[in-house]
């Protein structure tokens, strides 16, 4: 019989990064920020511990032996048990593809190398707090968001296009929640950065646009609404 997975039991952070230079600077930095830290070298450790417990946050480097990040995440989307684990890449590739690579098969965030520690904890606490308040909003009554032919349950986070249930990722699916509920008002993108990744950093306001263009290839002919406004940010409008 399968264990009962609770929120108790999701109280540690999986770090899988084969460097073990870099593994341990963000185990340190994040048990000194109060998580509980568990450390892996590459994907069959990790597969072995997601097999026993569940946890909080995954932080996954892209370049790792064997089986690579991508197909790591692939594989934790696909399954029903670890699908809703906050994931956030962490990789030395920099380039707008790889972002958006990663973004697309699920990712909710990522962390360019090199990187401060104050920077790793600020968007390991932001992702986290995103999460717990997803959680938390659940077994409340419905709430249906609409703009024209998008619809958004945020009781069961599913959202529909016409009828057809599109797939987003966590960030997606908040960033097009908070432009649906500001609609037809423009949205800096630091003000985007700050209400949906929950921090301030400067020069991260590509975070922004990547996610922007992911999510309305995703939505299809329906993102058409979604309005670029030239050196200022975006909205949802007609």
């Amino acid at each position: 019989m399968a264990p009962d997975f609770t929120r108790e039991d999701m109280n540690v952070i999986y770090i899988v990064e084969d460097d073990e230079n870099i593994r341990e600077m963000e185990s340190y930095a994040l048990k000194n920020s109060g998580y509980d830290v568990r450390g892996f070298a590459c994907g069959d450790e990790l597969r072995a511990a997601l097999a026993a417990e569940l946890p909080r946050l995954i932080l996954l480097d892209i370049m790792l032996p064997g089986e690579d990040g991508l197909a790591l995440l692939r594989a934790i989307r696909s399954d029903e048990r670890t699908k809703r684990i906050p994931i956030m890449m962490v990789t030395a590739k920099t380039t707008e593809l790889d972002k958006v690579r990663g973004l697309d098969m699920g990712a909710d965030d990522y962390l360019s190398k090199p990187f401060g520690i104050m920077e790793l904890v600020s968007r390991v606490k932001a992702l986290i707090r995103r999460a717990e308040q997803n959680e938390g909003s659940k077994g409340q009554d419905s709430q249906i968001i609409e703009f024209r032919d998008i619809r958004m349950d945020d009781s069961s986070r599913k959202v529909t296009i016409s009828g057809e249930e599109v797939e987003l990722t966590y960030k997606e699916y908040e960033l097009l929640k908070y432009l649906m509920l500001n609609a037809n008002i423009v949205m800096a993108r630091d003000r985007l950065l700050s209400e949906v990744w929950g921090f301030d950093y400067e020069g991260e306001s590509r975070t922004v646009d990547m996610h922007i263009k992911t999510l309305r290839q995703k939505l299809g002919g329906a993102g058409k609404y979604i309005k670029t406004i030239r050196s200022v940010g975006y909205m949802i409008g007609d």
